[in-house]
């Protein structure tokens, strides 16, 4: 049986989704894009932790309110374009999700990522330059909440989704952006 990690994913609004998911239909290569736009706060997460994670899941979605964030400009990948994110409230929950996980992180989910959507992956340098070049012309700065935390199996190409919890509680302090 194939290795199938757990991915945890930081849920945007409808209406952001909606545009950068359009960006990435338009720019990702067809033959490569099984998913929607996401933004990744953990990349593989070991099957046996299935029991943990989603009432842990639950319970930081209720214990948090909506962090804020913002789109920060376009991100280079090299042969690729994602849009950068600015919102250290998410990373503070990320990191307490890391904190509870320390010991059984991936050596890619064992530090602290750059928030981003990639919108485009695997093109030639090229078409990567052509995109930023594009993009840099569009003031892409919008503010905006996380709506939730998502829970996803990687199923060798596409995700199932396990669950979303939606941010529902009290910012403890979290809010900062």
């Amino acid at each position: 049986m194939p290795f199938e990690p757990f991915i945890i994913t930081a849920e945007m609004p409808r209406e952001l989704f909606a545009w950068v998911n359009g960006l990435r239909r338009q720019h990702y290569p067809v033959e490569r894009n099984q998913l929607d736009a996401h933004v990744t706060l953990f990349h593989a997460l070991a099957p046996s932790l299935l029991g943990e994670l989603k009432p842990l899941l639950s319970a930081m979605a209720g214990e948090f309110s909506a962090p804020e964030a913002r789109l920060n400009g376009v991100m280079d990948m090299g042969k690729g374009t994602a849009l950068a994110i600015h919102s250290p409230a998410m990373l503070e929950i990320r990191s307490d999700i890391a904190f509870r996980f320390r010991g059984a992180l991936t050596a890619q989910d064992d530090h602290t990522p750059r928030l981003h959507i990639t919108v485009q992956n695997k093109v030639d340098r090229a078409a990567a330059r052509a995109l930023q070049k594009e993009l840099a012309d569009i003031d892409l700065t919008r503010k905006f909440r996380f709506t939730g935390l998502g829970l996803h199996i990687y199923k060798g190409g596409p995700w199932q989704t396990i669950g979303s919890w939606s941010f529902r509680g009290a910012a403890r302090g979290k809010q900062g952006g």
